[in-house]
């Protein structure tokens, strides 16, 4: 049975939605949660501190031990405050859960440079600065858990939504890296695209009416927990979970074309002669750090 007894975990959004339903459930199964809101609305505006402290109510009233924070995700000292909050009630950090976000959709073509900055200040650098600040901490008791909220907007796209797809890809990135460099000091770093109807999403999944109830945030949180957990040992993953059902995401390497070293520089038109066999997702292999890209390229050009 897993359990979080012992452990405190920060989550971040954790006032409403998909942040709300894993604080709830983190503090069910043992672990002491700062629960971390800002309290503003969905583009990022305002603030408040009903939200935090409403989850708190929650969670303390069926026993659980919580506290509320109402620092942004969004600077470094805000970063800093949030893990400072966890050490200062609990005295250590087990478990940071990234899940703050907002929207400011728009097509490319309309979107302004300060609708760019704030979705990446809150979704990636957001991300950052609350994971620098616990980093130290895990790397010195030797274990730690890092979970991202990416989105198969970032993975796959969707309409207006450079902005935060640029954002959630990034947070990929950041997941694959801190995956390798945790890896030594047992801090292991997943990422989960949650499909869910929350405040954020309700426009989004507008045509999935028939399955709304199926698609509550309470659907993601138990991939969360996993992750989040001890008897998790997995690293660098990217799971797409909602509704019921959890699949791993990855990035896959082709085969590809490639022309002997012997038969001197490639041209355009062995590109263009073979664009079928760079496509091709035969054989197709998932590289677990940017090295492994060599381990296939090498051979291919000695023969």
């Amino acid at each position: 049975m897993i359990d979080f007894k012992n452990r405190v975990a920060i989550v971040t959004g954790a006032g409403g939605g998909l942040g709300k339903q894993h604080a709830l459930l983190l503090a069910e199964l043992g672990a002491a949660v700062v629960v971390n809101d800002l309290g503003g609305a969905v583009d990022g505006t305002g603030a408040g501190s009903a939200a935090a402290d409403e989850v708190v109510e929650d969670i303390v009233e069926a026993g659980g031990a919580a506290v509320a924070e109402y620092s942004s995700v969004a600077t470094p000292e805000g970063g800093s405050a949030i893990v400072q909050k966890a050490l200062d009630e609990f005295g250590r950090i087990d478990v940071v859960i990234n899940n703050a976000g907002i929207l400011r959709d728009k097509s490319f073509g309309k979107m302004s440079p300060g609708e760019v900055e704030l979705v990446l200040d809150v979704h990636l650098r957001g991300a950052f600065y609350v994971t620098m600040a616990a980093f130290g901490h895990m790397k010195e008791q030797a274990y730690g858990r890092v979970v991202v909220t990416t989105s198969g907007s970032g993975l796959f796209g969707n309409f207006g939504q450079t902005n935060y797809g640029a954002a959630k890809a990034g947070l990929v990135g950041l997941t694959n890296v801190l995956a390798i460099e945790g890896a030594k000091y047992n801090i292991k770093a997943n990422a989960v695209a949650p499909i869910a109807t929350t405040r954020m999403t309700d426009g989004l999944l507008a045509g999935i009416d028939g399955f709304r109830d199926a698609f509550g945030p309470a659907q993601v949180s138990p991939a969360v927990a996993y992750l989040a957990s001890e008897d998790c040992e997995l690293t660098g993953e990217i799971w797409s979970v909602g509704g019921g059902t959890v699949s791993r995401v990855f990035i896959g390497l082709t085969q590809g074309y490639a022309k002997p070293l012997s038969e001197g520089p490639i041209t355009i038109s062995d590109i263009e002669n073979n664009v079928a066999e760079i496509r091709s997702t035969d054989g197709f292999v998932i590289p677990e750090t940017s090295a492994d890209e060599f381990s296939k390229i090498v051979p291919k050009l000695s023969r």
